[in-house]
């Protein structure tokens, strides 16, 4: 209530219009399953493409569970989201199961190396003594088994010149874009820099990166440089052997005279194939290295629990434990880089020794200057086992935002749509396991209530298989499709049956897009289709429609498609699945457009501005034809007064609103009754 104490003009703000309710999303989806690679507990983000998923979660090649990963199954998580995006979905979230060989899946990544294939499915590489440098994959899988590419460069000449403005004729030297803790190659004169020997043949030596002229970087709080011979970290003092600026010769000619060049790291990350998932060039060499006190070195770049590290391919390890550093420094970095399976080659050629005029030092700084690169290949990396019920149920640690399974999609609101493709693969040699996934599908669905759960059939099953099936579900919130569907894998470039959800919850985007979520997703083309695993015909449907098994069709001239929208309820309200979506879509709709009515006075005045938006929300429902009737009185109706709350609702701090629709429901048998008439009769 505002105050008026002083004389003086008041302008204020009022609203004479009843509050707006916004449709919400019907579309978003959320998948659950295996895959080839990704995150296991941290966050799903949206995916918009199949390219994003395979960017993320790996390719399409099979899966091999087991101790020896001799279990091949198809990829098909990956298959569905390819389906889905194809069938007309545009988001969809994705949670990966992942059933390591050894226990449960660990709560952070275990560092440790030892014996291949290894227990978390994650592969790995150790190089020097001690496990001196180890390079592990941020994800399990083998699609993990990657190849990095480690490249050596030296940069361009930092060091510059102006003449003294003091005067005298002298120069003062300049550095530009060098940083503390930067590793440099350091050509100079000064005899107190050792350099390689030139020999008689040097093309017959392979030198080592000790015996290189590198030094480390270090600029002091006052601004003074130094160069340490590669054996100080930065922020620590230099060395005994060191250099300043005033031990440089100077001069203003480009190209000649000493000269201080930056060695930098670039990296690339690829899968087995040789497809990059991601390349970074410019890394300092230091593993102190610090820019404005930030540190930026490459084990900082690539650690293990960075936010700028979340989603890159790999992680950089110092030591064989957190607390040990064994690469304390570019030099001991460049060291271990030389002892991969692929280390750099440092080994001149004769056309190198002689294009240098027989100047060892000047033919290894060109090999430098062109680029070296050495290779590491991960392994040990696995699919582990079959997931079974305890990694699709998942588990949750709010704490350290750790979440795997369903437990994630509890946390994402805007998931309308829910499916397990492929959960039901092989489900004659583990019944319970499969079982067990498909009720913990229905009762997230119910739990979260504004969902609908797609369950899918049994690969290969005959009618009466699906019957039973089907008889031990009832659920309003979930919907059974039958059979799986045929489709030619660009993979292995043959037939291919998949699970029908995927399918499924991209013609429920479609149809959701193109016509609205009233509409039964139904009499609708599968667009990805060749064929299905059973041909279903009328007399056979006849049996299955009823019991709320919805079937894939084949129809001469019209195509395949999706003939069946009813849920598995045994609640006749409940039997379409366009009616437990739309009143889905209503009831969150409402949830989200009415939390501005929390903890207003309740009156006759919050009655009536929540009548009236709701009402609001409603007409524009039935202008929009999702409502039964020819006018919004015979289409809803909304109560909220004294008729709807006792005296014991207000003291409460209830406020009670009933509402009810009329909703359309699909035609589902289309009839037309004909008979004889003859031409003189009158109707």
């Amino acid at each position: 209530m505002p105050e008026y104490l002083a004389p003086g003009v008041f302008v204020e703000e009022v609203s004479f219009r009843s509050k707006s309710i916004e449709g919400v999303s019907t579309t978003t989806t959320g998948f659950i399953g295996p895959c080839r690679y990704g995150p296991v507990t941290e966050a799903p983000d949206i995916l918009t493409s199949l390219t994003e998923f395979e960017r993320s979660y790996g390719d399409g090649n099979p899966l091999g569970f087991g101790a020896d990963g001799s279990t091949t199954s198809a990829n098909y998580l990956r298959h569905a989201v390819a389906s889905f995006f194809e069938e007309g979905g545009k988001r969809l979230y994705v949670s990966r199961v992942f059933r390591p060989r050894g226990g449960s899946y660990p709560t952070n990544l275990d560092t440790a190396v030892g014996a291949t294939p290894y227990a978390d499915g994650h592969a790995r590489l150790a190089v020097g003594g001690g496990n001196q440098f180890r390079i592990v994959a941020r994800y399990p899988g083998a699609y993990g088994n990657l190849q990095v590419r480690f490249g050596i460069k030296l940069g361009p000449n930092v060091l510059g010149a102006l003449p003294d403005p003091g005067g005298g004729g002298g120069l003062i030297a300049t550095l530009a874009n060098l940083a503390d803790g930067d590793v440099v190659w350091i050509t100079t004169a000064s005899a107190a820099l050792n350099t390689p020997a030139t020999g008689a043949n040097p093309p017959a030596a392979v030198r080592s990166i000790t015996d290189l002229p590198l030094y480390v970087a270090h600029k002091s709080v006052t601004g003074t440089w130094t160069f340490s011979a590669g054996v100080a970290p930065a922020g620590t003092a230099p060395g005994a052997t060191t250099f300043t600026l005033a031990d440089f010769a100077l001069t203003l000619t480009p190209g000649t005279g000493d000269a201080i060049r930056p060695v930098t790291l670039s990296l690339e990350v690829l899968t087995a194939d040789g497809r990059s998932l991601g390349a970074w060039s410019g890394l300092p060499l230091e593993p102190a290295h610090k820019t404005a006190g930030v540190p930026d070195g490459i084990f900082d770049l690539f650690s293990l629990n960075g936010a700028s590290s979340a989603g890159l391919p790999i992680v950089l390890l110092n030591g064989s434990a957190p607390a040990t550093n064994l690469i304390d420094n570019g030099s001991t970095l460049l060291q271990a880089l030389d002892a991969l399976s692929t280390g750099l080659d440092l080994k001149i050629t004769q056309i190198e020794w002689d294009d240098a005029t027989q100047n060892e030092l000047g033919a290894l700084r060109r090999k430098f200057e062109r680029g070296l690169v050495a290779v590491a290949w991960l392994a040990g990396g696995n699919d582990g086992l079959l997931p079974g019920r305890a990694e699709y149920e998942g588990r949750a640690d709010p704490t350290q935002d750790y979440a795997t399974g369903l437990k994630q999609f509890e946390s994402i609101e805007d998931i309308s749509i829910v499916a397990a493709p492929g959960s039901t693969w092989a489900a004659s040699t583990r019944p319970d396991d499969v079982a067990a996934i498909t009720n913990l599908l229905i009762a997230h669905a119910e739990h979260m209530r504004y969902r609908i759960a797609v369950l899918d059939s049994h690969e290969s099953m005959k009618i009466a298989d699906v019957r039973k099936l089907k008889a031990k579900l009832d659920s309003k919130y979930a919907a059974l499709y039958y059979p799986w569907v045929t489709v030619f894998d660009g993979v292995t470039r043959q037939p291919l049956n998949l699970p029908p959800s995927g399918f499924v919850a991209g013609i429920y985007a479609r149809n959701d897009t193109e016509r609205g979520v009233y509409k039964a997703p139904a009499n609708e083309v599968v667009r990805g289709a060749i064929g299905f695993e059973t041909l279903i015909n009328t007399a056979q449907q006849e049996v299955l429609n009823p019991e709320g098994i919805n079937c894939f069709r084949f129809f001469e001239g019209r195509g395949n498609r999706l003939w069946g929208a009813r849920t598995i309820s045994s609640d006749p309200e409940w039997k379409y699945v366009n009616l437990r979506r739309y009143f889905a879509y209503l009831e969150r709709s409402i949830d989200k457009g009415t939390q501005w009515a929390v903890f207003e006075p309740n009156g006759e005045a919050l009655w009536a501005n929540v009548r009236a938006t709701i009402r609001d929300f409603l007409v524009n429902e039935w202008a929009n034809g999702a409502l039964l009737g020819d006018k919004p009185e015979k289409a809803f109706f909304v109560r909220c007064d004294r008729s709807t709350m006792t005296q014991n609702d207000l003291d409460n701090g209830r406020l009670v609103c009933l509402i009810g629709v009329a909703p359309l429901k699909p035609a589902e048998f289309v009839i037309f009754r004909i008979g004889q008439w003859t031409a003189d009769q009158k109707s």
